[in-house]
Formats: C-alpha cells, sequence, structure tokens
C-alpha cells in the first residue's frame, strides 16, 4: 500500500479522472477529502471506496470560499494534508471565434486561480508538516494543442509554469511538485470532444471515437485509473527524487518532443 496513511485531497473527484485517481489512491491506503459540484456523486463513490476514510466535500472550484472549505475539511477532519491532486473540470470547448469574453472569464478561474487558491490554502500545513505532494493535472495540450479547446489550450499551459517555478521555490521544504498531461481517457469530457467533432464534421460520435483511438499508437482510450496509477507513484515515496516534471501519458500519441 504505497501511500497507508496519508491524507490526500483530490479536486473534480466525483467522476472522470479524478474518481479514478480517488480509486487508486484508497487501494492504496490514503484517507481522502474528494470534492466537486455534485454531493450525490460524490458521496456514491465514497461508499465505493472501502478500508479508508472519505470525506465528500460539495465545492465549485470557480469560487473563491469553496475552495477554502476543502481545505478546511480536510485539517477538520485529519489535522493535516500530505498529498494535493488538483484536477478540474472541463471549460467550454471552441475555436476563438466562438468564445466569449465570460468564457475566458470563467476558464481562468477554473483552470488557473483555483489551483493558486487550493495551493496557497495547503501549503502552509505541508510545511508545517515538514513535506508534501503537490500533483497538478492538467492535459496534453500543454504540448500539442487540440483546435476546437481554445481554452484548455491556452490556459492550462500555466500549470507548467506553477510546476516549474514551485518545485524550484518549495524544494527547502521537502515538498514535490510534479504534473501528469494525460491524452484521451474514457470519460465523459472526451465524449463531448467527440460529440462537438461529430457535428462540426456531420459524423457519427462513434465514428470520430475510433478515429480517436486510431490516433494512439496504443490503439485505445487511457482509463481514469490509469492516470490514478502515476499519481498515485508522484504521491508516494517512490518518487522522492522527482519534483517539477511535467509527465505526459497519451498511449504515445504526441509526437512532439
Amino acid at each position: 500500500m504505497l501511500l497507508k496513511g496519508k491524507v490526500s485531497i483530490i479536486t473534480a473527484a466525483s467522476r472522470g479522472i479524478g474518481a479514478g485517481v480517488a480509486t487508486v489512491f484508497a487501494r492504496e491506503g490514503s484517507n481522502l477529502v474528494i470534492a466537486s459540484r455534485s454531493r450525490e456523486r460524490l458521496e456514491a463513490l465514497a461508499k465505493k471506496l472501502n478500508n479508508v476514510t472519505v470525506v465528500p466535500v460539495e465545492a465549485d472550484l470557480t469560487k473563491r470560499e469553496d475552495v477554502r472549505r476543502v481545505v478546511e475539511e480536510a485539517i477538520k477532519n485529519f489535522g493535516r494534508v500530505d498529498v494535493l491532486v488538483y484536477n478540474t473540470g472541463p471549460p467550454k470547448p471552441g475555436a476563438f471565434l466562438e468564445l466569449t469574453e465570460e468564457d475566458w472569464d470563467y476558464g481562468v478561474r477554473l483552470l488557473m486561480l483555483s489551483a493558486v487558491w487550493i495551493t496557497r490554502d495547503v501549503l502552509p500545513h505541508m510545511i508545517n508538516n515538514g513535506g508534501g505532494r503537490l500533483i497538478y493535472i492538467t492535459s496534453s495540450t500543454l504540448k500539442q494543442p487540440i483546435p476546437t479547446l481554445t481554452l484548455s489550450n491556452v490556459i492550462r499551459i500555466s500549470i507548467a509554469g506553477l510546476v516549474k517555478t514551485l518545485a524550484y521555490q518549495l524544494g527547502r521544504y521537502n515538498i514535490l511538485v510534479n504534473g501528469i498531461m494525460q491524452g484521451y481517457v474514457d470519460t465523459e469530457r472526451v465524449r463531448e470532444v467527440a460529440e462537438a467533432r461529430a457535428r462540426r464534421e456531420n459524423r457519427a460520435v462513434e465514428e470520430v471515437l475510433r478515429e480517436m483511438a486510431l490516433e494512439i499508437p496504443l490503439g485505445r482510450l487511457a482509463r481514469p485509473e490509469e492516470i490514478g496509477e502515476i499519481a498515485a507513484f508522484l504521491a508516494s515515496d517512490r518518487s522522492s527524487y522527482l519534483s517539477g516534471s511535467l509527465i505526459l501519458v497519451d498511449g504515445g500519441r504526441t509526437l512532439c518532443i
């Protein structure tokens, strides 16, 4: 059990990648604070995670007070935070000319400011505890943009700067900082991307999904738990000299170095 006895916060955890990470962390022995906007889904997930303590927190990451409450619940229930796995829901898809200024404002809060907020909230506790792990789940769009995901392409790249900067600044506190750049994962979000592409090209959704899988050398989309396995390694003592890295997990799809 790589994470036995640790306390981990996982955001956007009620479904998709976040739920996959929570499932793996629970298997590896970490107590959890899981957050998302859907309490119903959080509670359903919590019932499936055995042998650890799970605290569901209903929270909207675009609201500062909600983000603060996630960390407060962790401290109230466990007295510390060892690991933060920062994950978010998707921004609005679309080309640049299809997006409004309000879409951009929301996207910045969702994809960048929320990361800053929750990092500020957990850091004092990690420093007092003598160390910790910050893990940011981003996207392979940092390396290879997807034309229909303008907001993700532009805003998520700021997380790369955050990872590198924090790794440099926080090493003295034994806080390791890394990011995961995942590719196509079998989630509702990927289906939304496929549906948008199918509408634009007047094609069937299943045809687009098959074509997406063919873009991947391994021939399939990832399972959410496969991203969780990487996150668990980064959260564990086995990654004790790994910091400042952005790990590409996409089945070989991204061609650039």
